[in-house]
């Protein structure tokens, strides 16, 4: 292929730097690449949380409308973003080597920490799963929505809607952000939403299959890959989203994956959490093994009953 790789993305700072990240691993490879900017739902609806906009392919629904009609070859997009089940037409081709994976606190107060109960402030976050992460663990934290890229969350901050924001590690260093970080958050507590710190490449399942490869070689980290398709396997069995408070980390030991997840009740009253391990060249077993744990000790009736409030 002559023409250079089109490469989709959204136009926040945080998603070209993702983009970027790909092209640059491209052009290692010796391809040529373009760079097509893509406004999706998630970025022109910001006044209402995601759960309410519908979790579906919020992210995603016009990039992948442009990889069927070959306006672009593969799209870009944060792998925690990527919804379960992709359907016939698309496939995720490669995982980028995947970031520290932590849940943190940002703020301009360092004195902050969700383990003091004496302290009195609000956190800033839009995700169903930390909200009830947070009631479980933590009662006393108080949160409110915020929703937007990672600069006008921090404005909005600035403004006084929150005293600190709950946020993706990974977005956070990426953007230069670092010093502003005053708490990582407990693996084992806050276990990240499925994917978070890789970035996923998608294309459509047409892709011609030399450039596919090509892609593959330049971009995929297969020990990232491996512990996401646990991860993102036991999140197809959930049929989780944004709005469903699901979470999943899986580890590499030597041959052995061990994958760590569960589901916690929008009310905090209820988490439901195991750890399975097995052959890492099998990642999907072991994501729906924990799936089928998850949900017969309970996460089938937390699931219900999230489904029926959301109605």
């Amino acid at each position: 292929m002559n023409r250079p790789i089109k490469i989709g993305t959204r136009g926040s700072k945080l998603a070209l730097w993702q983009a970027y990240h790909v092209e640059s691993l491209l052009q290692q490879a010796g391809l040529q690449t373009e760079i097509v900017l893509i406004d999706t739902r998630g970025d022109q609806v910001l006044d209402v949380s995601i759960s309410k906009i519908g979790s579906k392919g919020v992210f995603t629904q016009e990039l992948e409308d442009q990889l069927i009609d070959g306006r672009i070859d593969i799209a870009v997009h944060s792998a925690k973003d990527m919804q379960s089940n992709l359907g016939d037409q698309f496939e995720i081709i490669a995982f980028t080597e995947r970031e520290k994976e932590n849940d943190i606190l940002l703020s301009r107060n360092s004195n902050l920490s969700i383990k003091d109960s004496s302290q009195s402030f609000v956190l800033g976050t839009s995700s169903t799963r930390r909200i009830a992460t947070l009631k479980h663990f933590y009662p006393h934290v108080k949160t409110v929505d915020i929703r937007g890229n990672l600069q006008t969350r921090i404005r909005k901050m600035d403004e006084g809607l929150c005293d600190a924001l709950l946020l993706a590690y990974a977005g956070v260093h990426r953007m230069g952000y670092d010093e502003m970080i005053v708490e990582y958050l407990n693996l084992e507590e806050f276990t990240p939403a499925v994917g978070q710190g890789s970035v996923a490449i998608e294309s459509a399942k047409t892709l011609d299959t030399d450039l596919k490869a090509k892609i593959i070689s330049a971009c995929n980290h297969s020990e990232t890959e491996a512990r996401l398709k646990a991860e993102r396997a036991f999140l197809r069995v959930l049929e989780g989203g944004c709005s469903i408070p699901v979470f999943a980390m899986a580890s590499l030991e030597h041959e052995t994956l061990k994958l760590n997840g569960g589901i916690v009740s929008l009310d905090g009253e209820k988490r439901i959490v195991f750890e399975v391990s097995g052959d890492k060249n099998n990642p999907e077993k072991i994501g729906e093994e924990l799936a089928a744990k998850v949900l017969k000790a309970g996460g089938k009736e937390i699931l219900e009953k999230i489904k029926a409030q959301s109605k």
